[in-house]
């Protein structure tokens, strides 16, 4: 038996695997976040630990106590300060967080090669824009700051007692050499810290500590080793299979992406594509990344009073481009291709006769355009995708999917578990680590429940609603 764990940013997931594959059991446990301020995201580190343990503890007893191995998913990107005593010294800065756009000018100016390093451009959701940021407008905490953790690796250092990362998280902090896959001096100076603030680095199906007898003995399991573990998108695509060059997934959870698993660094950062390392060794990944997808829908159902089941019904009783409603899925401001922390959502097209149906579909919509905006920028990268394998949340409904196929012109693959999502991947690592097998027995693609291909005359009425998508980026990016 095997323990996955997901440190996500509105819950905490806990999946149980059993020696062949399957899942055996699931626990969840919710979070919030605190936004204090514009732009702001944070949440509270002990939030992280108290969802953990109830969501393990949710889990049958007597599967806890047959428990091998633990493995760790988590939200990248999140900047969790510690002090001498390694505690948290403020909130954790989150992924979503767009307060440190002008850190990121900064920082490029002061290494040029920045983007050559780290493979990518310089964003407000990566870490080490965080940290200028802070050491900007928060220099006690700065000055005080000893080590920084990402998210799922604070929660491994409360289960192990031990500062350990995997490439595929780190690589989404902006000090990594991700060709390299090791820190770099020269990144790590531009923010004033150095490699004593960093955790160790592990590949993510290797050995990352143990747990501590307390914290074992608590979760009724014995001291078992915790595996490097992944950022939650790359332990997402090791739980459907995606560890092969070109092989691909769309993952609709609060944030949307589309993942792309390659056998070399492929960056292009000029189209604000990531670039990461994979969670396996001698593998990498690209992927476009939009910072609100699914979480638009429990957005707009708020809004109009509905339960996201009765928007996604109202949707589909109205169809498909039935009406000038245009949504902008810019909750949080985008990344790619826009690497814009400072637009924000926006309904346009509104009428009389705009309808709670038509007004949900366009939410639908507006998420699928932003994925193909995303989808032209890994192509230009030479990147070519005939087929998703759809995880997280939103891979609920079949009826997004078919617009989505359709305005992306690429097919669809739902996948049975497709929605336990990055905890499955964990466990999938744990198993690795524990018994030393080759990955490619273990990270199999699941069974294809359903596909969907895209339809030519659904995408042939989405084209001039997607070109009106594109075209109003550019007119309110000034406003």
């Amino acid at each position: 038996m095997f323990l996955g764990i997901d440190i996500g940013t509105s819950g905490v997931k806990a999946v149980l695997l059993g020696a062949k594959g399957h899942v055996i059991a699931q626990a969840s446990s919710a979070l919030t976040v605190q936004r204090p301020h514009p732009l702001w995201s944070e949440q509270d580190p002990a939030a992280w630990w108290n969802a953990t343990q109830a969501a393990v503890l949710a889990l049958p007893a007597d599967l806890r106590a047959r428990v091998e191995a633990v493995g760790l998913a988590g939200q990248m990107h999140g900047a969790t300060l510690l002090g001498a005593d390694d505690r948290p010294l403020r909130p954790a800065i989150l992924w979503n967080d767009g307060r440190s756009h002008a850190e990121c000018a900064a920082l490029e100016a002061a290494v040029p090669d920045l983007r050559a390093i780290a493979g990518n451009i310089a964003m407000p959701g990566f870490t080490a824009p965080k940290l200028a940021w802070v050491r900007a407008h928060e220099p006690d905490i700065f000055a005080a700051t000893r080590s920084v953790l990402l998210p799922k690796d604070y929660v491994r250092l409360l289960m192990t007692g031990e500062k350990i990362s995997d490439m595929s998280d780190s690589a989404g902090t902006l000090w990594l050499d991700v060709a390299k896959r090791d820190w770099s001096d020269e990144l790590l100076g531009a923010t004033g810290l150095d490699r004593s603030h960093m955790p160790s680095l592990v590949e993510g199906s290797e050995i990352g500590g143990k747990l501590r007898p307390d914290v074992a003995a608590r979760w009724g399991m014995a001291s078992v080793p915790v595996a490097g573990g992944a950022g939650d998108n790359a332990a997402g695509a090791v739980g459907v299979g995606v560890v092969r060059d070109g092989d691909a997934l769309l993952s609709l959870g609060t944030s949307g992406v589309i993942f792309v698993a390659t056998d070399r660094l492929r960056a292009n950062p000029g189209g604000a594509v990531h670039a990461f390392c994979h969670c396996l060794p001698g593998l990498w990944h690209q992927m476009s990344v939009h910072l609100s997808a699914a979480v638009c829908l429990d957005w707009a159902a708020a809004m109009m009073h509905l339960t996201v089941p009765d928007l996604l019904a109202a949707a589909e009783a109205e169809g498909a481009d039935q009406g000038n409603e245009l949504f902008l899925p810019y909750l949080s401001g985008e990344r790619t291709p826009h690497n814009d922390p400072h637009v924000r959502g926006a309904f346009l097209g509104l009428g009389h006769d705009s309808s709670p149906g038509r007004m949900a579909a366009a939410v639908l919509e507006g998420v699928a355009f932003a994925h193909a905006d995303g989808l032209a920028a890994l192509q230009a990268a030479g990147t070519r995708i005939e087929s998703l394998s759809v995880i997280g949340g939103g891979a609920r409904s079949a009826w997004w999917g078919r617009i989505i196929a359709s305005a992306l012109d690429v097919r669809l693959d739902y996948l049975d578990g497709g929605e336990v999502g990055p905890a499955l991947g964990a466990a999938r690592l744990a198993q690795i680590a524990a018994t030393g097998a080759d990955p490619a027995s273990i990270c199999t693609r699941p069974p294809v429940r359903e596909s969907i291909a895209p339809d030519p005359e659904l995408a042939e009425r989405l084209a001039p609603k997607l070109a009106r998508f594109r075209a109003a980026y550019s007119a309110i990016r000034t406003i």
